[in-house]
């Protein structure tokens, strides 16, 4: 029998993804089949899986964690804001609609049954099953018809543990606060608390974490201390709140890497790998703040690409992007980026503008069309001063524009595959300087060798000596949930969270 556990938090942007993962981890450690889950993400972040479906950021990286492929099943509901007030419905990995929140509230029920049939269909081949709520399940004016926090936690009767964020203060108020809205049904089905984001000298805390015990009946299994690790997030919250920006300047044998911070941005993700590199330093260009003059400037995806390039007209930016490319600064263009550099955008699918004129940098087309192209893909570069020729280049690709290039514009790169098939495709676009490359390949950055030979080629301009390929991007995060999991073991009661698994379930758990 498939037993399970859900975290659910005070909050959003509490830590639930990060702890997801860890558990996963850690049951994977101890020799169990586990999977992530969570009925439903909001988040601008996502993936392809081998299968060519869409899902968010978290459910891959929390596979990653727990040993296994990433699946739809984890993440049967992905919604990506395209504006305040519209979402793009992504159900069981393809675009389904596009609702504004009230449509999407009233027609959420109607996705139970289809939501509860996925998990049971992936429980089935695991152990144990890790959900993952989403937001706070607190939230009273949207209880009716939840499907991703206590909704889903009672249709599949999961124990629930309740994430509280220490770092963001009020603490105890947000652990009691959410307990007191809840009813006395859910109420009791949360089974701990798990303190997240400490900073300080934990002996302070133990007044306060008995009487919270004593006023709510519910234990509080750990305090996680706050810890740097380079694991990826479920959105780009961590982006907005000024997680990601370098403080000061890159040093005189560091590489100035900038990535435009668009209102719309999408997988930024995607710099990860680069910000992990020894001799880079990565910052976001936010509104009001110059470009500077970077070593190499990222356009990064977008899911409202002719808003963002608006944002990019009304802000100026637009002629310091062209300015850049004149001194003959590299700028890579990623998905909505390399449309972005084009020279013409026909939309009136995403943004509900009909065209509108791209920067003009590469000599290219978009016409943007109601399908939705979703695949993973394998290349080789083409000829550039920026990088080798022939290097294996693999990622995904997430967009519903089509790009053609004027006759005789180099590509990016010659794609060999995509979703495993055999095919022979052109990627991409680079000018005829050189220096303005633009590529529809999400991940790129992942593969090593096409990294170094690009930040090498971009050190060589600076009269720096290359480095040698000895940093594995992918080994590192598995080196890092590793790592998680261990100090989770030092400051979770895992034993007593394989209790309640045993209990809520009936049936026993660990293995002698």
């Amino acid at each position: 029998m498939t037993v399970s556990i859900m975290l659910q938090g005070t909050a959003s942007d509490v830590g639930k993804s990060v702890l997801v993962a860890g558990l996963c981890r850690i049951f994977y450690q101890d020799g169990y089949r586990v999977a992530p889950f969570k009925s439903q993400n909001m988040a601008l972040n996502s993936g392809i899986t081998a299968a060519g479906d869409e899902m968010g950021r978290a459910q891959i990286f929390q596979a990653e964690a727990a040993g296994v492929e990433p699946d739809v099943r984890m993440n049967p509901i992905l919604l990506k804001p395209s504006s305040d007030m519209q979402a793009q419905v992504v159900l069981m990995g393809k675009v389904f609609s596009s609702m504004d929140a009230q449509t999407y509230h009233h027609y959420k029920p109607q996705l139970m049954a289809q939501i509860e049939q996925v998990y049971r269909s992936l429980a089935a081949e695991h152990d144990i099953m890790v959900l993952e709520g989403a937001g706070s399940p607190a939230e009273i004016n949207l209880r009716d018809r939840d499907i991703v926090n206590m909704g889903m936690a009672e249709r599949i009767d999961a124990p629930v543990i309740l994430v509280a964020d220490i770092d963001r203060g009020g603490v105890f108020a947000s652990i009691y606060g959410t307990l007191a809205l809840l009813s006395d049904d859910e109420r009791a089905r949360v089974k701990g608390v798990i303190i997240n984001k400490f900073r300080g000298d934990i002996a302070l805390l133990h007044s306060g974490i008995e009487m919270i015990e004593q006023m709510t009946s519910v234990p509080v299994l750990g305090v996680m201390p706050f810890i740097d690790l380079n694991i990826e997030d479920e959105d780009s919250v961590g982006l907005s709140q000024n997680k990601y920006r370098q403080h000061g300047y890159a040093k005189y044998d560091e590489l100035d890497i900038a990535v435009l911070q668009l209102p719309y941005l999408s997988n930024f993700t995607d710099f990860n790998p680069l910000a992990a590199q020894p001799d880079v330093h990565l910052r976001y260009v936010a509104c009001g703040e110059a470009i500077g003059y970077p070593d190499l400037l990222i356009i990064p995806g977008s899911k409202n690409t002719l808003g963002d390039l608006s944002y990019l007209y009304e802000s100026g930016l637009d002629l310091e992007i062209k300015r850049l490319a004149e001194l003959g600064i590299p700028i890579l263009g990623i998905c909505g980026g390399y449309q972005m550099l084009g020279t013409k955008l026909y939309d009136g699918i995403e943004s509900g503008i009909a065209e509108m004129p791209g920067l003009g940098l590469l000599e290219c087309e978009t016409r943007f069309a109601q399908h939705k192209v979703t695949t993973q893909v394998v290349g080789i570069t083409a000829s550039s001063p920026l990088f080798s020729d022939g290097l294996v280049v693999q990622g995904y690709e997430i967009h519903m524009g089509q790009t053609v290039r004027a006759p005789g514009v180099k590509p990016f790169c010659r794609l060999t595959s995509r979703n495993s098939q055999l095919i022979h495709e052109d990627d991409g676009a680079v000018s005829s300087s050189g220096n303005v490359m633009g590529s529809y390949i999400h991940g790129i950055f992942d593969e090593g060798a096409f990294t170094r030979s690009l930040l090498n080629q971009l050190r060589q301009r600076k009269d720096l000596p290359p480095l040698a390929e000895n940093f594995s991007f992918l080994e590192m995060k598995q080196k890092e949930y590793d790592n998680l999991a261990m100090h989770m073991r030092a400051h979770i009661d895992i034993e007593r969270i394989y209790q309640i698994m045993e209990q809520q379930s009936g049936c026993k758990v660990r293995k002698s």
